[in-house]
């Protein structure tokens, strides 16, 4: 409706600025960064088949690039919509990638390269300045303009409060797009998710269409059409409630939090953590166990489940990583210092009654719902 259109529009100006556009550009807002997703990558098929139409050269091999540490809905869209996914496969020692890994898969047909910020996996982010500097340089020696979409699905509403200094963003000149949810650390319930452009210009106009049937004539560019507002509101206020200032607070908050929590994962002797303490990453611990033991992660994520009721994910990292299991604790505003030492000493204890009885039987690890859960 117009005055809950109005609100998106804010929200939209909002982020723009908060994510360093340089001038006036447009958005939308989705059901999720999954939709959000789908809809910055479909503008990029559509901008490089107008290129390629325009200089009279065939568009029927399109390719997208992106990491084996990117959320599943990348690999959907490629299904979905007729493009060459170029996965970039993971390393035992190397969770993220950078410009060395994308080089050997950009080409002519490559409708653009997606970086994250803020993985599922271990919440830190790829090296996304060093695959601009790539495409800025790729751009200026053979003339292939390749865009970045940059997925801050969690790291959107992180970085620029934790590492306000970082250039990831429309700071950097191939960053044509970006998608962050606001369900996560958007401070939002499910489910909402925003897309960013650098400029109107990045948007192909041909996915936008209008109508007229709610009083206003209006544009609308998203996957879904009818759609409750109240996520939108909730947004909004947020946005004037908590401003800057409250944002950055509630980051630091949980920033530090996560940092306690690691420490006393750490003290437990059996864990090791994983990332530097100083590195840019979400408020999260990814962690897994430092020596061969009679048990797994695994078993441990059940034994918490069955004992004390924490659910606290554990999984397997994508190809080539595939063999190594990990666990990952996510701290919001809601897992206070109390409910931290708790965890941890939870996490303790579990790990004692699996040194004694050993592995937990299969059908009760069958019980708990295992995966990156986020």
């Amino acid at each position: 409706y117009p005055r809950t259109a109005e609100l998106e529009q804010r929200c939209i100006r909002m982020l723009a600025d908060l994510f360093h556009a340089p001038g006036e550009t447009t958005g939308a807002r989705t059901q999720g960064s999954s939709e959000a997703i789908m809809l910055g990558a479909l503008s990029l098929k559509w901008k490089w088949r107008e290129r390629r139409e325009a200089a009279g050269i065939p568009t029927d091999r399109p390719n997208l690039v992106f990491g084996g540490d990117v959320h599943v809905v990348w690999e959907k869209f490629c299904r979905y919509f007729d493009v060459e996914p170029r996965i970039v496969p993971l390393k035992p020692d190397k969770y993220t990638i950078g410009p060395e890994d994308v080089e050997p898969h950009v080409d002519e047909n490559t409708i653009g390269v997606a970086a994250v910020l803020g993985t599922t996996f271990t919440g830190h982010a790829d090296d996304i300045v060093g695959i601009n500097d790539y495409l800025v340089e790729l751009k200026r020696q053979r003339g292939l303009d390749v865009p970045l979409h940059v997925d801050g699905a969690s790291g959107g509403f992180v970085w620029p409060f934790l590492y306000p200094h970082s250039e990831w963003d429309f700071r950097l000149e191939q960053v044509r797009s970006i998608n962050v949810s606001g369900h996560k650390y958007g401070l939002v319930y499910p489910g909402i998710g925003w897309l960013i452009f650098r400029e109107r210009s990045d948007l192909a106009e041909d996915l936008v269409f209008y109508e007229n049937y709610l009083g206003k004539r209006d544009a609308t560019f998203t996957l879904n059409f009818s759609t409750g507002s109240a996520m939108v509101v909730a947004q909004y206020y947020n946005f004037v409630r908590f401003g800057r200032d409250g944002y950055s607070y509630i980051m630091h908050t949980m920033q530090a939090n996560a940092r306690k929590l690691a420490e006393d994962i750490a003290a437990i002797g059996d864990f090791s953590i994983i990332g530097a303490e100083d590195a840019e990453q979400l408020p999260l611990v990814a962690f897994q166990l430092a020596h061969e033991q009679s048990f797994d992660e695994f078993d441990i994520a059940a034994q918490l489940a069955s004992e004390r009721a924490w659910m606290v994910p554990a999984y397997t990292l994508p190809p080539n990583a595939d063999h190594i299991k990990i666990m990952r604790a996510l701290v919001k505003e809601t897992l206070g210092r109390s409910l931290t030492t708790a965890l941890a000493q939870d996490i303790a204890q579990a790990c004692e009654t699996l040194k004694q009885k050993g592995q937990v039987h299969h059908t009760e690890r069958a019980r708990v719902h295992t995966n990156t859960g986020f």
